[in-house]
Order: structure tokens, then sequence, then C-alpha cells
């Protein structure tokens, strides 16, 4: 085991892709020369030179066009979009063309690409440059939505994306990347698909994705203080969704609370809610919670955008008055 930042963990498997497939190339704003807006490709472009490290112009739209061109002609581009947000620009290429290629040409054409960027709140960048999307993309068939919470899935899931032959979103949380965690010197991969038990409990499943985990897995610390029991399950990726694992936590525990950083109205955590009604009723000892965002946009002041943000005060109020716990 080696202990990395999970920014290291996602420059070691972009190294690792280049140096093992020709046809691998990355391509985004700013990754040459100026190693990327938060320097996960720093030393790349003298490495690999301008051919397989492609500064591109602004143009969100345009950068992923190309990467859907080039995917169909052969290649396996990794694209960088600096955040999530920039993604709206490109929404007609990657919802409409990247998911659809496959479908339509009845499987001649594949389009094995991945798009990485930068998601989430809590740096105090301001309402437009602090969103979640990544529910939006879920519910497109066609695409995959990936979000690692440690350096350990990081790794083990991006090795999986790149040798995907379909789309894939790759979503790293701007707070995550100096977090430090252990990876195994021999080579692995996690299934796309596949969410992991991070904290194993008896009285209540709390679901979670990114950096929503560490907010769950502390709240979980602090309610065992108190004699109560937390099951804290990472989802992953939220396209494909393990549906399985979510179940049979909450049919163990009995109660379950999907926690999400983007907005409550609207967010992937209805839909999960309404997969764990549908699947796991009878197992139920309480309604299915939620704890998301507030519906604001999100606020530049520090103080002002913690206080729109699940915290584990917050999950912990709402076990205490949901369940009685």
């Amino acid at each position: 085991m080696t202990e990395i930042t999970l920014r290291d963990a996602v420059s070691k498997g972009l190294r690792e892709a280049l140096d093992r497939d020709d046809s691998v190339f990355l391509m985004g704003e700013d990754i040459g020369a100026y190693a990327g807006a938060y320097v996960v490709t720093k030393g790349f472009f003298d490495e690999y030179g301008p051919e397989r490290i492609r500064d591109t112009p602004i143009s969100e739209s345009g950068v992923v066009g190309a990467a859907i061109g080039a995917a169909m002609g052969g290649m396996r581009p990794i694209v960088e979009i600096m955040t999530v947000n920039f993604m709206l620009l490109a929404m007609d290429q990657i919802v409409n063309h990247a998911a659809k290629l496959r479908y339509m040409s009845n499987g001649q054409i594949t389009i094995p690409m991945v798009i990485r960027t930068v998601t989430g709140g809590g740096a105090s960048l301001g309402a437009t440059h602090s969103q979640m999307f990544e529910g939006w993309f879920a519910s497109v068939p066609g695409l995959k939505v990936v979000l690692p919470s440690d350096p350990y899935d990081a790794l083990g899931l991006l090795r999986s994306c790149i040798s995907d032959n379909n789309p894939v979103i790759f979503s790293e949380h701007a707070l995550l990347y100096n977090i430090t965690g252990d990876v195994p010197d021999e080579e692995y991969t996690i299934p796309l698909g596949k969410a992991s038990v991070k904290r194993e409990g008896a009285d209540v499943t709390i679901i979670a994705y990114s950096r929503m985990v560490h907010v769950a897995l502390e709240a979980a610390g602090a309610l065992s203080t108190k004699g109560v029991s937390v099951e804290v399950v990472d989802l992953r990726t939220l396209r494909p969704l393990d549906v399985d694992t979510i179940i049979e936590s909450v049919k163990k525990t009995g109660r379950a609370v999907v926690v999400e950083e983007t907005w409550k109205t609207g967010g992937f955590a209805g839909e999960i809610v309404s997969t764990i009604q549908e699947r796991s009723f009878d197992y139920l000892d309480g309604p299915v919670l939620r704890v998301g965002g507030i519906d604001v946009p999100t606020p530049y002041s520090e103080d002002l955008e913690a206080a729109v943000m699940p915290t584990p005060e917050r999950i912990i109020d709402a076990i205490d008055n949901g369940f009685g716990l």
C-alpha cells in the first residue's frame, strides 16, 4: 500500500492510460503548460507533448464535439472540463450525441470517451461555480456517471472508466483533492455500478456520494457515541446505480437517509428514495428521509455557503427527529 492524495490517484490513472495505449490523449482548457486548474496534469505536457496533451480554446461545446469525433474515429479521448458548471455549454454534444450515437447507429459507432470534471461547492466560488449536476446526467440513458470519494476509489474507478467503450462522466469534488488514503501497489480496478459500504451498522443506513460520504461518516461517528449504529453506503456511481447494495442495507437496518449536496428539490436523492420505497417498503420502520442542499443559489460568503449545505448536525437532527433514535 502507498498513501496518496485523490489528486495523485487521478494523475496516476491518467499516466497509466497514456503509457499503455497510444490511442489515449488528453484535451481541455489549460491542461498543458499550466498543468490544469487543479494541477492534476502537472508535468504531462513536457512528458507527452502537445499531440497527446492538447490545450483547447475556451469552447466546451467544441471541445466535447471534437472528442466525440475522435472517439468515433478510433481514439480514446479524455476530456477535462474545468468544472461541471461549464458542462452546461456542452449539453447538446453530451446528451444528444455522445449518449445516443451508439444506440442510433445500432452499435456500429462507439464513443469510448471520459469527461473529467470538478464538482461541488465549499470553496467560496460563488453561485455559478459551486453546483453539482451529476444527477441530471445520470438521468440520461447512454451516459455513465462516476463520483469517487477517496483515492482508492478514484484510481480503481478511473481505470474502469478509461477502458469502457461508452461515454463516462468522472466527477472529482473540489474539496477532496487533498484527502489521503492507501492505494495498493499492484494494479486493481473497481467495476462501475458497484457501491461500497464505508461503515457497517445496524440501526440506520445513510446513503451518499462524493464529499457527502465524509459528512455522513462524521455524522455516523457522532451518533455512535449516543449508541446509534449507522451504516454508510457510498454509491460511487449514479449510473449504473447499485440498487442491490442499497436495498440489502436498508433491509438490514430498517431505516434510510439519503444525503446529497445539491438542491433537495429535483435531486437524484428523490430517485433513490423512490427505489427504496418500491423495493423494500415492507422492511421500513419509518419514512425514507432526505438531507439535501437548501434551494437557493450557492452564496459566495463562506459562512452563508456553509449554511446551505448538508452538515453532520443536519443529518443527526434528521435521524433524531425522523426516527427518534
